[in-house]
């Protein structure tokens, strides 16, 4: 991929001089501008970017398949963008691009650069953080697609062979191993500091080993069908070394800032706001489902429910009026595993009127469909301001208040000590531990409760009720209520993972977790069905159906969507080696064909 390295290169630095100079400090002349020329501090933030945003759209992208979320768009235009078809689960090649090639295009193709003048320099922490960076990327890629090209991706291959997922799974977890002693080494002295170039982490190595251990937990976890290859001990003694807190979490702080006007060369978005706000919500395109909204309900024996306290933040609201006084409506959750509103014109799209201070849907026979808000924000450079970055009407009344992981200046939580709390639990829920899993399970909820509040309380006073803390009596109350497990006799592993999936939400491991857990197919141990409710649309269309998901019931891998098919740059470009990557690679159905750690053992 001599090719592609090149472009990569060329686009980092095109990049570097519109928009965000103070990156990049150019001694050759910039119309003719080499491999030499970008400096470790300008090429790094380019490198974190473009994974974020290749991590970002592929957690996005998993939400429809998750039952995370849905897209307004009707059947009738399905064929022209992926919010059409992804939520009738009618795969096409088109919605695995975009990690591909902020991936391959965008990060993978520096990496070599970066780690030659990290050499020269002897700054050792950047050739660590650059081992980091690409394990978790062919992590991403191969959590995606299965197999993919590897160990030829990066050199002047231009159809590089594929690698097994095994093989890239192993192979990432080297890349780790290769990272930490970097992070212990003291840099030479004219050496460039972390800090100048970490976006992430601010240059601190504790922080970057941290993450190294939280990430061999999380996928060493996700070998949980392999019996010879889970070894919890081995996870357990990661978890240990991981983050144990929110300062030493790995998490992207992002800003939606007025000067913020250039854009992403490979996706035209803002550079500072957050991947999800880019991905999910720059667009009044994408709806919850009931399946997701239906989780943080907890309906009681007389007949009333129970909130959970994260919902108005988690959930998009829209500001309505009675008798002249505003107050803000939670979004309902669109049924589209029960109902067939999708292939009957909704949910629609909705406006405002600030003359009546009114909701409206003009498509006949779905005049109910106000009652779905949009996730949409409004970023700066869409004319909005830097603080209240919510969607207004032309009087002001907020039309959506955007969710907590979704707004411009919301935060991408990388890498968590809540996400090590609830593998943790999981862990030793299999071992029999069941006081030990309710301790750690209890301190994960808490833990991503207190996450939220640390991000909500720097937001500082604003209009958005969206953007307030969560009270510490809301947030004492539902942790001794019966909303979530008391008891060890109360706790069970659809439990532990109902919890993690809303702390992860719109994360790609929300899927993985789903894969190894087959779903709601019930057939995983004796833990039961771990996804109560969970089921494919109703409105799959019946070409995906029959082939791309033609299993016939729950218990059949392939009623299930298990992957992706590779985009068409491999299929156009490097076609022979993907057919012989795997037997079913081009076949219709290889959307249901399990990767190699969703293979039970």
């Amino acid at each position: 991929m001599k090719k592609i390295k090149y472009i990569g290169l060329s686009l980092v630095l095109a990049m570097g001089f519109v928009s965000c100079e103070d990156w990049l400090e150019v001694n050759d002349n910039p119309n003719t501008p080499t491999q030499d020329v970008a400096s470790l501090e300008s090429r790094l933030p380019w490198i974190e970017h473009h994974y974020g945003y290749a991590a970002g759209a592929a957690g996005f992208r998993a939400g429809f398949i998750n039952g995370t979320i849905t897209s307004r768009k009707g059947v009738s235009t399905l064929a022209t963008n992926l919010h059409n078809y992804m939520p009738y689960w009618d795969a096409s090649n088109g919605i695995s691009t975009t990690p591909y090639q902020h991936w391959f295009v965008g990060a993978a193709c520096n990496l070599e650069d970066l780690i030659k003048k990290a050499e020269e320099e002897g700054a050792y922490h950047y050739i660590g953080v650059a081992h980091v960076i690409r394990a978790m990327g062919f992590m991403l890629m191969t959590d995606w697609y299965g197999e993919c090209p590897y160990t030829e991706a990066l050199g002047a291959y231009l159809t590089p062979k594929y690698d097994t997922g095994q093989a890239i799974f192993e192979g990432c977890l080297a890349d780790l191993d290769l990272a930490l002693p970097y992070f212990d080494m003291t840099q030479e002295p004219n050496a460039t500091p972390l800090k100048s170039g970490d976006s992430w982490n601010d240059g601190d190595v504790a922080k970057w080993k941290a993450l190294v251990y939280g990430l061999k937990a999380r996928w060493l976890n996700n070998l949980s069908k392999k019996s010879t290859l889970y070894k919890p001990a081995e996870i357990l003694s990661a978890i240990e070394k991981g983050p144990k807190d929110y300062s030493t979490s790995t998490i992207v702080n992002h800003v939606n800032d007025p000067g913020d006007t250039g854009t992403d060369a490979l996706a035209g978005d803002p550079l500072k706001t957050s991947f999800l706000f880019d991905c999910a919500a720059w667009s009044d395109h994408i709806r919850m489902t009931k399946y997701y909204t239906d989780l943080f309900e907890y309906p009681q024996t007389d007949g009333s429910i129970v909130y959970d306290p994260r919902r108005e933040k988690m959930l998009p609201m829209n500001e309505h009026y009675k008798n002249g006084k505003s107050y803000f409506m939670v979004t309902a959750g669109v049924d589209i595993i029960n109902s067939d509103i999708l292939n009957n014109s909704g949910p629609a799209q909705q406006t405002y009127n600030a003359s009546t201070k009114s909701y409206s849907v003009s498509t006949a026979g779905r005049e109910g469909d106000t009652i779905y808000v949009t996730l949409k924000g409004v970023c700066c450079k869409q004319g909005g301001a830097a603080d209240e970055s919510f969607y207004q009407g032309a009087d002001g009344t907020i039309l959506s208040t955007g969710t907590f992981y979704t707004l411009p200046e919301s935060p991408t939580h990388l890498m968590t000590s809540y996400e090590m709390d609830f593998i943790k639990a999981e862990v030793i829920f299999r071992q029999g531990d069941k006081g030990g899993a309710l301790t750690a399970y209890k301190n994960a909820i808490k833990g991503h409760l207190d996450f939220m509040n640390t991000k909500l309380k720097s937001y500082g006073t604003n209009n958005n009720p969206g953007k307030n803390p969560i009270s510490q009596a809301a947030i004492d109350e539902f942790l001794a209520s019966g909303c979530i497990a008391q008891a060890v006799n109360e706790l069970t592993m659809a439990e532990i993972m109902k919890q993690k999936f809303i702390a992860m939400s719109f994360s790609q491991q929300n899927w993985n977790d789903m894969r190894r857990f087959n779903f709601s197919a019930g057939n995983v141990g004796d833990f039961g069905v771990v996804y109560p409710d969970f089921d494919r649309p109703k409105s799959i269309r019946a070409t995906a159906a029959s082939q791309k998901f033609p299993g016939a019931t729950k218990v059949d891998n392939s009623y299930w969507w298990r992957r992706m098919a590779h985009c068409s740059h491999e299929v156009n470009f490097n076609a022979k080696n993907l057919k012989e990557s795997n037997s079913k690679a081009t076949d219709n159905d290889i959307w249901s064909v399990s990767v190699w750690w969703d293979v039970a053992e």
